[in-house]
């Protein structure tokens, strides 16, 4: 399992969770993070930092926010799995229903 970001990050990207997270897995596209599931560790750090209470463990998903799930998954499709975010700096996209979402 692994923690998922959502809506709650929109146009906000604090960055807090980055700096938390242990493995480097918090990945930033243009208008949110996203957390790369093969690369989680589930150690839970991430979550308690957010200030906007955006990230939640996949099986603790609010059912209003269960699309964030798949949504996290399917960014990676295209960059894969780099091994850490510092390697790749700022995507430079996002999730085309995070792209499309009003800010």
């Amino acid at each position: 399992m692994t923690y998922v970001v959502t809506d709650e990050c929109v146009d906000v990207q604090d960055r807090s969770c980055v700096e938390e997270c242990p493995v480097d897995c918090i990945y930033e596209g243009d208008r949110m993070m996203y957390i790369n599931p093969d690369e989680c560790v589930d150690c839970g750090r991430c979550e308690p930092v957010c200030p906007v209470t955006s990230i939640f463990h996949l099986d603790d998903l609010p059912a209003d926010r269960a699309r964030f799930g798949p949504i996290n998954a399917e960014f990676f499709t295209e960059i894969g799995t780099p091994g850490g975010a510092r390697k790749i700096g700022r995507v430079g996209h996002d999730h085309p229903a995070v792209a499309e979402s009003a800010g």
